[in-house]
């Protein structure tokens, strides 16, 4: 039987706890620096670079063209076909809710800002793949990014061992009619887009989710390219109490352990019979899965169970943990989720499974990891543009905030700042 770690709050001491709380990303620092050295790498040596690292570590570093693309639509099944047009069709309406709205104000006479907004020109989507394909992050990243305006849309996904692209991947790029596709994974695949290599030309901002690799690449070239946001290994929280069923519990702790043996799963409960009732029914789920040995690693290695003495204390770790993905199974889930603080997506009742939000309901799947959702959120149509404020100013309203600008400019001894705005009166008594 899969066994979780028991951790029991009111018992344990602080450094357990700030274990659990306090994560990261990419909790590995060798990762980190292995990551920065292969980015620098490619920057350098370009092509020959991701060459050599695809030979290393597998992936390879090819261009799919338009008609592998096609015949992949063609292999496909109509019904995964139209279940990928279903998927981005909410998606698609969903983002549309969120399309940027430009303003004018005026703060003061005289003065008008205007903020505007402007899709990016070119963007790099990173999908995970190789032993595993996600055609949904195909859906998740390209929709928004084709939403928001974004002109060229660029997908690069790790090759399986053939050197090919999993074929359902490629058919999802082709329904969606994504501009460029490359058999490219890993921090290479990130500098490749990042800083160019061979014909694969330079985006302005990368998105998508990764491994720890990918997400540490993304780090270390942020900067030479934006980037939407550090979303690392998958990771769960469940919130349950003992008006819970086991089965559900034991299924949304599955449903995003089975990512990858460093996926994280956390069940907080005020129940102290439900862990068992819940690991009772994992080993029964599991017989009915086909990535038994990853859920058994994931939950075995990275599978906690969080014991507390009250409702209060069970908001108060989920706000704080500020997990990807927070399901909560209470006997009032509307007020308990309202009361959660911060999570990438909340998942509420029993008719709410993750995997709901992971592929139909529109939401987003790219979501912050690592205790990273206390300050980033989904990825959003806005993370496909940049805002620009474009000030305008009269002559009397530049009159009336001078001494506010001649003033903070003097206290900073910035004379020039000072200077940019009198000498403008200057000019204009001498032309009157």
């Amino acid at each position: 039987m899969t066994r979780m770690r028991r951790l029991v709050w009111s018992e344990a001491d602080d450094r357990s706890r700030r274990d659990l709380l306090r994560r990261s990303a990419v909790p590995d620092p060798e990762v980190r620096v292995g990551a920065a050295r292969i980015c620098e790498d490619v920057r350098e040596r370009g092509a020959a670079a991701v060459v050599e690292y695809a030979d290393r570590f597998g992936g390879g570093f090819r261009r799919v063209g338009r008609e592998e693309l096609t015949e992949a639509v063609a292999r496909t099944p109509v019904a995964v076909q139209e279940a990928i047009r279903a998927s981005a069709l909410t998606v698609e309406v969903y983002h549309r809710t969120q399309l940027p709205v430009d303003s004018i104000t005026q703060p003061t006479p005289g003065v008008r800002i205007h903020r505007r907004w402007t899709p990016l020109d070119r963007v790099g989507c990173y999908v995970p793949g190789g032993k595993a394909a996600y055609p949904s992050t195909v859906v998740m990243t390209a929709v928004p990014a084709r939403v928001a305006g974004v002109d060229e849309i660029v997908v690069a996904s790790p090759a399986g061992p053939e050197g090919s692209v999993d074929p359902t991947l490629a058919a999802a790029c082709a329904i969606l009619d994504v501009d460029e596709v490359w058999a490219v994974g890993g921090a290479q695949a990130v500098a490749a887009m990042a800083y160019g290599a061979g014909d694969l030309t330079p985006v302005q901002k990368i998105v998508g989710p990764g491994n720890a690799w990918v997400t540490a690449a993304k780090l270390s070239v942020y900067g030479a390219v934006a980037i939407d946001l550090p979303a690392g290994p998958s990771e769960v929280l469940v919130m349950a109490d003992e008006t819970a069923d086991p089965r559900l519990v034991a299924a949304d702790l599955l449903c995003q352990a089975e990512h990858g043996p460093d996926s994280p799963a956390i069940l907080v409960t005020d129940d102290p019979t439900l862990p068992d009732r819940v690991e009772n029914a994992i080993s029964t789920l599991l017989e009915r899965l086909s990535r038994g040995d990853i859920l058994d690693q994931a939950l075995g290695k990275h599978g906690v169970v969080v014991l507390v003495d009250n409702r209060r204390t069970m908001i108060d770790i989920a706000t704080r943990y500020a997990g990807e993905h927070v399901t909560v199974l209470t006997s009032d889930p509307e007020r308990d989720a309202a009361e959660i603080g911060a999570a990438g997506s909340i998942y509420v009742g029993r008719w709410s499974p993750e995997s709901a939000g992971d592929y139909a309901t529109g939401a987003n799947h790219v979501l912050p990891t690592g205790g990273l959702a206390a300050a980033c959120g989904p990825l959003s149509i806005e993370d496909f543009g940049s805002w620009s404020q474009i000030q305008t100013l009269s002559e009397d309203g530049l009159r009336a905030l001078l001494p506010t600008i001649t003033t903070l400019a003097g206290a900073e001894g910035l004379d020039a700042h000072a200077l940019a705005a009198a000498i403008r009166f200057e000019r204009a008594q001498e032309e009157r």
